[in-house]
C-alpha cells in the first residue's frame, strides 16, 4: 500500500502523472477521454496515479509559452471519472489559486479515507497568493491526519543555490512526507542534491522520506521547447543529440531509462529511499504510448535492483 510505503519511507515507489483535460471539454469529451486513460492504464503496476494541478505560470519566464495555456479540470474533480483505477491518487493542490476556507473545505473532505496530495507554491516571487505553502501544511497537518502530503524537490536548482537539501529538509520539519521531483534530466543536479541530503541527514540524525524522481520522454522538437520552458534543465551534449537523432522519442526513452538506473543505484547504495514517476508532457499519442511502456521498463528495474540487495 502506498500509505505504507511513504511511512516506512521505502525505495522503489512508483507512479504515473498526467494532468486533467482542458476545463472547455464537454462532460461527454471528458468522459471519452478518461475511458481512455483508464484503458491505458489500467494493467499497469504502480502504486499511485498522479493527476496536476495546472497554474500559468505567465510571470515565471519571460518567453512565450509553446503550447497555450488552458484551465484545466480541477485534478479532485477528474479523480471522480478515474474510479475504477483501482489506485490511490496523489492531488496536486497550486495553494495559491485557493482561499483558506476553500483549502480547509477541500483538507476537511472525506476524512474517514486515506488521502494523498503534494501541496505546490508560487511558481515565482512575483506571483499573487492567497494562501502560503506553509499554511497549507500547517492546516493539513491540523486537520486531517489521515492525508499524508509531499512537496516538489528542484534537483537543478540545487545548482545554483546549493540550499535544495535545506528546503527539502525545512518541509519534512513542516510535515511533508515526500517529494517529487519535476521531470529529470541531468543525472549530476539530481545526484549531487541527493547527497548532500544524504550528508547533511546522517550528520544531523535526521530521516529521509521518499524522494520520487520524475521522468518523461521527449518526442518532438516541440515537446523539447516546451520542457525548456517549464524550467526542466537539458544537458547541451543531451539537447544536441536530442536535436539531430533520427528518432527523438527512442533516444529520449533510451537515455530516460540510463539516468533513472544511475540514480537508484546512487540512492540504494546509500539508503535513499528513491521512487520514480513518468509522465507525457505532450498530448501526442505516441508520446503518451512511450511513457506507459517506460513505466513498464521502470519497474522491471526497480524490481531488480531491489531483488539485487535484498
Amino acid at each position: 500500500m502506498l500509505r505504507d510505503k511513504i511511512i516506512n519511507k521505502q525505495a522503489g515507489i512508483l507512479t504515473y502523472g498526467m494532468t486533467p483535460p482542458k476545463e472547455s471539454n464537454p462532460p461527454e469529451k471528458v468522459a471519452e477521454i478518461s475511458h481512455k486513460q483508464c484503458e491505458r492504464l489500467k494493467n499497469l503496476d504502480i502504486d499511485a496515479l498522479i493527476l496536476y494541478d495546472v497554474q500559468e505560470e505567465a510571470d515565471r519566464v519571460e518567453q512565450e509559452r509553446p503550447f497555450p495555456y488552458s484551465p484545466m479540470i480541477d485534478p479532485t474533480v477528474y479523480s471522480r471519472y478515474l474510479e475504477s483505477l483501482n489506485v490511490p491518487k496523489i492531488l496536486y493542490r497550486c495553494v495559491g489559486k485557493y482561499s483558506e476556507p476553500q483549502l480547509i473545505d477541500w483538507i476537511e473532505a472525506d476524512r474517514d479515507e486515506d488521502r494523498f496530495s503534494v501541496f505546490v507554491g508560487a511558481s515565482s516571487s512575483k506571483q499573487e497568493v492567497t494562501l502560503r505553502l506553509s499554511d497549507a501544511y500547517r492546516l493539513s497537518k491540523e486537520l486531517n491526519k489521515r492525508m499524508l502530503f509531499g512537496g516538489v524537490v528542484i534537483p537543478e536548482r540545487h545548482m545554483k543555490k546549493n540550499d535544495e537539501h535545506i528546503r527539502v529538509l525545512n518541509k519534512i520539519n513542516s510535515g511533508c512526507d515526500f517529494f517529487v521531483s519535476q521531470a529529470t534530466y541531468d543525472v549530476e543536479a539530481t545526484k549531487d542534491f541527493l547527497s548532500d541530503y544524504y550528508y547533511y541527514s546522517k550528520e544531523n540524525g535526521l530521516d529521509m522520506v521518499p524522494i520520487i524522481i520524475n521522468i518523461a520522454p521527449c518526442g518532438s522538437q516541440k515537446t523539447l521547447e516546451f520542457m525548456k520552458w517549464l524550467g526542466i534543465s537539458i544537458p547541451k551534449w543531451l539537447e544536441n543529440d536530442l536535436k539531430y537523432s533520427h528518432d527523438v522519442l527512442d533516444q529520449s526513452i533510451r537515455v530516460s531509462q540510463k539516468i533513472f538506473e544511475e540514480i537508484l543505484d546512487f540512492g540504494l547504495e546509500k539508503g535513499i529511499p528513491v521512487g520514480c514517476s513518468v509522465e507525457s508532457v505532450s498530448t501526442r499519442k505516441v508520446e503518451i504510448e512511450a511513457s506507459i511502456q517506460l513505466v513498464k521498463d521502470i519497474k522491471s528495474i526497480i524490481d531488480k535492483k531491489q531483488l539485487v540487495t535484498l
